[in-house]
């Protein structure tokens, strides 16, 4: 793959100052440098960065390179820049002194909210329609009351971390391709707090927090459905630092009915009624969420019918209202005919139309225009 040109690389003007180069060249190494990059192709970039930058920056050599290009220079044994001090290129990358200070004392001992628990609830068909209070238990992470917090045991308190004198974080210098990198990193010690525990509490092991588990008295909304999320705020997790509470969610898992369905707010019903009631008309006594209704059956009435109940389905979760009962009458076909019933169905049948009436839609096309898909 050809080389790209070194202005280009660095992104400066053929008549660049060595001022502009060397500007050029540490907002590059800021950006590039493997041990801060997290892009894939960052080690090869930044020898390409290098290479442009031991060129252009030696006068000999650029001069060569302007006249003849690559050909013009030889690029084996480039020089590494190990005598370049990487805390000065890369000082100030994340907004403060010491390169891989990204985690300093101050932000790690800042209050930090605690994690958010969750769970699972299980409701029946009317209790997710109606609401419902049901008693949740929450195992979460508590103040320890032994030792109030501090993970010592009572008696004593945490000393400074001889490690890090109290500051959380210890210097480290590692050799790089750029030379000495002084990285500032979180004190193993003491984990970034700054005191070490040397008497840790028995209850909590030093935690300052023991494990419990506590019962609430959860008020579930009417209209919940599969899958809406009550949030508990500040049920959750402890928070560190004395940053706030987590929240705790609850997840509503609704059981099946043994015979109503649910489409949105609308409840759902299948009904089978026999040849008699469809053809002469009946009134039915039809179940529903708030008990037994009266249905008038129409003579005539056909298979698929869908007759709808106003305000007998769930109420609305947000807002005024309730859905509707939408009632769906299959005719039932007898397939045992006792000899009586034979006879009158003969009958009737000398008195019917023989011929096949061929329809334009099929039953389920007409379901499916009923219910939108």
């Amino acid at each position: 793959m050809a080389k790209r040109d070194y202005y280009e690389v660095l992104g400066v003007p053929r008549g660049a100052s060595e001022d502009d180069l060397k500007s050029a060249f540490r907002n590059l190494a800021r950006k590039y440098h493997p041990d801060v990059s997290q892009e894939p192709d960052a080690e090869d970039k930044f020898k390409e960065i290098n290479e442009a930058y031991a060129i252009l920056s030696d006068s000999e050599k650029r001069a060569a390179y302007d006249r003849f290009g690559h050909a013009g220079v030889n690029t084996q044994g480039m020089p590494d820049f190990t005598n370049i001090d990487l805390s000065d290129i890369l000082e100030g990358i994340f907004g403060f002194g010491g390169f891989g200070g990204m985690g300093s004392r101050r932000t790690r001992n800042a209050p930090r909210r605690g994690a958010d628990l969750s769970s699972r609830i299980k409701l029946t068909f009317e209790e997710a329609a109606f609401g419902v209070e049901k008693e949740v238990q929450i195992t979460r992470d508590e103040k320890c009351e032994t030792c109030h917090g501090s993970g010592a045991k009572p008696g004593t308190s945490p000393v400074t971390c001889p490690n890090c004198n109290g500051q959380g974080e210890v210097r480290q210098v590692h050799q790089t391709l750029l030379g000495s990198m002084v990285q500032v990193v979180t004190c193993p010690r003491c984990n970034g707090r700054g005191e070490v525990i040397e008497t840790p509490c028995p209850t909590c092991n030093g935690r300052g927090l023991e494990r419990k588990t506590i019962t609430k008295m959860v008020t579930i909304p009417a209209g919940v459905s599969n899958g809406v999320q009550i949030r508990l705020a500040g049920e959750g997790q402890s928070g560190s630092n004395g940053g706030p509470q987590g929240n705790f969610y609850l997840e509503v898992e609704v059981e099946e009915h043994p015979y109503f369905r649910r489409k949105a707010d609308d409840v759902l019903l299948d009904l089978d009624i026999n040849i008699a009631q469809a053809v002469l008309g009946d009134e039915i006594h039809v179940p529903t969420l708030y008990g037994d209704v009266e249905l008038r059956i129409p003579p005539g009435t056909q298979p698929g019918k869908i007759f709808r109940l106003r305000d007998r389905g769930i109420p609305h979760l947000r807002g005024t209202g309730k859905g509707d009962q939408l009632v769906t009458v299959s005719i039932q076909i007898p397939t045992r005919l006792s000899g009586e019933q034979r006879e009158l169905f003969e009958k009737l049948a000398q008195t019917m139309d023989p011929d096949i009436k061929i329809q334009n839609q099929s039953f389920m096309d007409k379901l499916r225009e009923v219910f939108g898909g």
